[in-house]
């Protein structure tokens, strides 16, 4: 019977390791943000449209950073869009307008307009109180993109 005992005890397996403690290189998420929020934005010191482009594309890319285009993207595209976006005081999306829409890609449309809402708010536009910027989305087949205020530009 001891016999019996020592096969049976050096047949169970070993206890399970615990997991992994979490990533601290990662963004902690707090209950009601989006993943890979952990604060709002700060204020925005622009004070032309044209400024506040640069603020919220890098704001939009901050918060979507595992699906930016790294490098150069690819001569032919799948997809390139223009968006007009309204912001109010307060860094809330009132308007979205599409100036060009990839009409062969709703997918894509969608997508954008899914990623756009879901980065609100937006910077708050301090110097100009409210602000619609234009930007232009180039979407690569892969499902990753760039915005035309900050491209790398193409191959």
């Amino acid at each position: 019977m001891a016999a019996v005992g020592a096969i049976v005890a050096a047949c169970k397996s070993a206890p399970e390791a615990p997991p992994p403690p979490p990533d601290s290189s990662l963004p902690s998420t707090g209950a009601g943000q989006a993943p890979g929020r952990s604060a709002l934005p700060g204020p925005s010191a622009a004070s032309t449209a044209r400024a506040y482009r640069r603020d919220a594309a890098t704001h939009l890319y901050n918060l979507n950073n595992q699906r930016v285009f790294k490098g150069k993207l690819p001569p032919m595209l799948y997809a390139i869009g223009v968006l007009e976006v309204d912001i109010d005081r307060s860094g809330r999306i009132t308007k979205l307008h599409w100036m060009r829409a990839p009409r062969h890609a709703p997918e894509v449309v969608a997508e954008i307009e899914h990623t756009v809402r879901a980065a609100a708010p937006f910077p708050v536009p301090a110097r100009m109180g409210r602000v619609t910027y234009t930007d232009t989305w180039l979407w690569d087949k892969s499902g990753h993109f760039q915005l035309d205020t900050l491209t790398e530009g193409q191959l």
